[in-house]
């Protein structure tokens, strides 16, 4: 697949993460740990078109923090106010398989405007390759 296309589809597959975030956020039906999954794929997946942006090979990971490094090695970086996006990994890894601890305090609400934001900045840094 050629990178552009790469970058399109990772931003395609992210939008889609973002819409069941959205649509079950408010809905205390759901647990944190599928909204918690949901939004950490979609930010997984848009460093991911980033980095494939940047033509900076990734491994298979869900971990965020491996996806920031890689940025950084281009000297990219998200913003300060985005730094919170570390504390995802955990759904996509250790919460998908186990249950949050008792006194874990998720901000339910924080999670669309995070990915949002997270959005914003890396379709900004891709320029007009959005849909």
């Amino acid at each position: 697949m050629k990178r552009l296309e790469m970058v399109r589809m990772l931003l395609h597959k992210a939008a889609q993460d973002e819409a069941v975030l959205e649509k079950l956020a408010g809905d205390p039906q759901f647990d944190d740990e599928t909204l918690g999954f949901h939004a950490q794929q979609a930010v997984e997946k848009l460093l991911k078109a980033w980095l494939s942006y940047l033509e900076v090979d990734y491994p298979k990971v869900h971990r965020i923090e491996t996806l920031l490094d890689l940025l950084g090695t281009k000297g990219k970086s998200l913003p300060e106010d985005l730094a919170g996006v570390t504390r995802l990994t955990p759904f996509a890894t250790v919460f998908r398989y186990d249950d949050l601890p008792l006194a874990a305090d998720v901000d339910r609400e924080g999670l669309v405007p995070l990915v949002r934001k997270v959005r914003a900045f890396v379709e900004k840094q891709v320029g007009g390759l959005v849909q």
